[in-house]
C-alpha cells in the first residue's frame, strides 16, 4: 500500500474515536526515516491509548504491518511506526510541550 493511503487510513481511524487536530506532514524531502509524520492527540491517558489501539485495528485488517509501538503503557505519547509512515498519538499538553509541528515547520501538510 502506498504510504500517502496509509497516512490517510491513520487519520481517518484516528478521527473515528475522536481524535483532535489530525496533522498529516509530507516529510520525504526532509529526511530519509519515513515519508509521513501523523500526528493527533486525546484529552486523556484513556483516549490517548483508545485512539492508538484502534489504528493498530484498523491497518491491521488492512495487512499494514506495524513495525515497531512504543508508550501504550504509559500513553503520553505513543508512537506506531509503519516504515514509511510514523504515527505519534499524544496527550494534548505533552503534544502542545514537544511541538513537532513547529519542529518539522518545513515539511508541507497534505
Amino acid at each position: 500500500m502506498q504510504p500517502k493511503r496509509i497516512a490517510l487510513l491513520v487519520r481517518d481511524a484516528a478521527l473515528d474515536k475522536k481524535a483532535e487536530d489530525p496533522v498529516i506532514l509530507d516529510i520525504r524531502k526532509l529526511t530519509s526515516i519515513a515519508n509521513y509524520f501523523v500526528i493527533v492527540h486525546g484529552n486523556s491517558d484513556r483516549h490517548v491509548r483508545a485512539i492508538a489501539l484502534h489504528v493498530m485495528d484498523a491497518l491491521k485488517t488492512k495487512k499494514v504491518p506495524l513495525w515497531h509501538e512504543e508508550g501504550l503503557e504509559t500513553p503520553h505519547w505513543i508512537l506506531l511506526d509503519y516504515g514509511s509512515v510514523i504515527v505519534h498519538v499524544f496527550y494534548r499538553k505533552t503534544r502542545e510541550f514537544y511541538g513537532l509541528e513547529r519542529l518539522w515547520g518545513d515539511a508541507p501538510r497534505l
